[in-house]
């Protein structure tokens, strides 16, 4: 069942290209040329705007865009989700190559997609986010929220790590593996899936642990409520290990560490065009069916 979502007048349109990309910065002109033909503001992020050499867009005093469009593949969508502030605003991918399960919208189709959008027809999906935060000697020394997941594991010449797992206050287990994955269901189709979890539709609100290699065989993956409060402590102090955050951003643990995940009170706003859903962008992805 879908989601019945109000959708707010369309007027000011961010766009963010992957810099890497020549292909990307063409696609972001174009797209930015759509936007203004249809008497809506266009506006680039600095770097964007840079390498168009176009004006960026103004700082935090003018008003927040109306829309995201985003450029470029899962990583590019991953850094803009986590820099919006205040409230969701609606996010648009683009994808140029790759799995690109977040930027299902392809080039060759991007300005029709975006031309329907503009007027309001598309399906906008609330998409669980996660709260991190990391916890030392009492202090807390990081705060980050995620839309795809935290990866806490050792470095490559680093020894299998001992991580402890809490639910609710209530101790579950201790995983002695290469590391352990939470996620939400948007993150169930990144690393995850590569560790052996599960698929899970994004319209639902679960929250997915993942152990990564585990010694133990019957260590398997776990689904438990969305509301639910997960902590992880690192138990092993002669170990390289580090906490990731949706893949992009780093920072080193420390024995006694206390990684804790919750639900975030404010979700991500994902753009899906009409003409296609969940189950046949897994298809398409995936290769279900094929040989």
């Amino acid at each position: 069942m879908e989601r019945k979502e109000r959708q707010a007048k369309i007027e000011r349109v961010m766009i963010v290209a992957k810099r890497q990309k020549a292909e990307a910065l063409a696609v972001a002109r174009q797209l930015g040329r759509l936007v203004e033909r249809t008497g809506r503001k266009a506006l680039f992020d600095p770097e964007t705007a840079r390498l168009l050499r176009v004006r960026p867009a103004r700082g935090s005093r003018s008003a927040p865009p109306d829309l995201y469009v985003v450029v470029g593949g899962d990583g590019t969508l991953l850094s803009v989700a986590r820099s919006i502030p205040g409230s969701p605003r609606p996010i648009l991918g683009v994808n140029l190559g790759g799995l690109g399960f977040l930027t299902e919208t392809g080039p060759e189709n991007a300005a029709s997609v975006l031309a329907e959008v503009l007027e309001g027809r598309y399906v906008p999906e609330r998409r669980m986010r996660l709260a991190v935060t990391l916890v030392r000697s009492r202090r807390t020394v990081l705060r980050q929220q995620v839309l795809n997941d935290v990866v806490i594991n050792k470095s490559a010449l680093a020894r299998m790590v001992e991580l402890r797992l809490a639910i609710d206050r209530t101790v579950v287990t201790t995983y002695r593996a290469d590391g352990l994955i939470a996620s939400t269901p948007t993150g169930s189709t990144a690393y995850s899936l590569s560790a052996g979890g599960p698929i899970i539709h994004p319209d639902m609100e679960a929250l997915l642990i993942t152990p990564i290699c585990p010694h133990t065989l019957t260590m398997r993956p776990l689904v438990v409520p969305a509301g639910s409060r997960v902590e992880v402590s690192l138990r092993t102090g002669d170990s390289e290990v580090y906490m990731t955050l949706d893949g992009q951003v780093g920072h080193p643990l420390k024995k006694g560490d206390r990684v804790r995940i919750a639900r975030s009170g404010t979700p991500a706003l994902m753009v899906r065009s009409r003409r296609r859903n969940y189950f046949e962008v897994l298809r398409h992805k995936l290769r279900w069916g094929g040989r």
